[in-house]
């Protein structure tokens, strides 16, 4: 952190609404692909914590537990009382200095991993597992279940309110026709993402302007190659996070095309089945009328013609179909986009998330100045 991959918008955001609980927080990081001045403000979030870059010699395994052991000295120097994260080296060095909380978006596939997290989860050390999906819980269930204790919390990705993003950004002027509807796309142009469906709806309705906002330099060269050329398609690339939130309102529509398999940036591993998408949440926080792939993960939030339409994720004649309502029905519109604004600020805010995550779990609140219970959300 920083970086242009969603891992580290999620750490930013989660630590942001753990101080908006009232709890003092140190956020460990390894160091970032660019430098930054300020990082509270380049992701908007609204609340400073205390940032500590551990570095380590290079990206191996033998890498990372230099890093652990780095991170648990200074965990031991100034001791928290709730050890949270994905990194599985730091959060095993961290076992007997705090409780455990491991959060995961995806099942282990290397060797290194998989071992640590099959002695993470045979060890009595673990307050808590948190996944981002029920399908996630379901195949942790099945793979550890019957060796492994496994206290699994389901917190699907959350967003905040427009006015709760931090910062206040100027609105984007974009590049096409003054008088054409515009279709937005948010996220990154990796593969699973659904970027050639956009690419065949735009030539589908010539008289839309398309946005795509997102992607490292190395995806925007391929998908700016003359060979994938649309008129009417907008590539973006990067915004920080922070500015990302002024493009949704000159969005008509936005998409969510993520395909069966989805995969992360390395292309490495496959997350399709277990994906909880926080661009999602962002498109329903700002109230947009979504288009979104009619999977079985993402019908574990989104509701046809409740809060969205859903479509096949290949059926490139029925998205068009989907768009062309959505915009000759402006109530349809409204409705969809209000239902969905609903629901992420009744359910799926960060905070809302992080009270969640740690219902049930005495950790001291500088707010309270002393342990708190919360209680599970309904």
């Amino acid at each position: 952190m920083p970086s242009v991959y969603a891992n580290s918008v999620h750490a930013m955001r989660m630590c942001d609404a753990f101080a908006r609980a009232g709890h003092r927080v140190s956020l460990y990081t390894a160091p970032g692909s660019f430098a930054v001045e300020d990082p509270h403000a380049y992701y908007g979030v609204r609340h400073r914590f205390r940032i500590r870059t551990v570095s380590s010699p290079d990206y191996t395994p033998a890498g990372y537990r230099v890093r652990a052991e780095r991170v648990r000295r200074l965990l031991v120097r100034d001791a928290p009382d709730l050890i949270y994260g994905h990194d599985l080296y730091a959060l095993t060095v961290g076992v007997g200095i705090a409780p455990l909380v491991y959060e995961t978006h995806r099942m282990r596939d290397d060797p290194n991993t998989l071992r640590i997290e099959h002695d993470l989860l045979h060890a009595d050390v673990l307050a808590r597992i948190v996944v981002i999906t029920g399908a996630l819980e379901h195949e942790y269930r099945r793979v550890y279940g019957a060796s492994a204790r496994l206290p699994i919390v389901v917190a699907p990705e959350g967003a905040d309110p427009p006015d709760g993003c931090g910062g206040a950004a100027g609105r984007p002027e974009l590049p096409g026709r003054p008088d054409a509807r515009r279709i937005g796309y948010v996220g990154h142009l990796y593969e699973g993402r659904g970027i050639d469906l956009v690419l065949d709806l735009a030539r589908r309705l010539p008289d839309l302007d398309f946005h795509l906002v997102g992607g490292t330099p190395e995806d925007l060269a391929h998908w700016t190659r003359p060979r994938h050329h649309v008129a009417n398609a907008y590539f973006h690339g990067h915004r920080p996070p922070a500015t990302v939130g002024a493009y949704y309102p000159l969005f008509d529509v936005v998409l969510a095309p993520y395909q069966a398999r989805v995969y992360t940036a390395d292309g490495h591993c496959e997350t399709g089945r277990w994906a909880s998408p926080m661009k999602m949440f962002e498109y329903m926080a700002h109230g947009r009328a979504l288009v979104a792939s009619d999977l079985p993960v993402l019908r574990e939030v989104l509701d046809d013609r409740v809060n969205c339409l859903l479509r096949p994720p290949t059926d490139a004649a029925a998205w068009a179909q989907a768009i062309t309502e959505l915009l000759a029905d402006e109530p349809l519109r409204t409705a969809l986009g209000e239902r969905a604004r609903r629901q992420v600020l009744h359910r799926h805010t960060w905070r809302h998330r992080v009270d969640r995550v740690l219902a049930h779990l005495d950790v001291p609140s500088t707010s309270a100045g002393e342990s708190v219970r919360r209680p599970s959300p309904p």
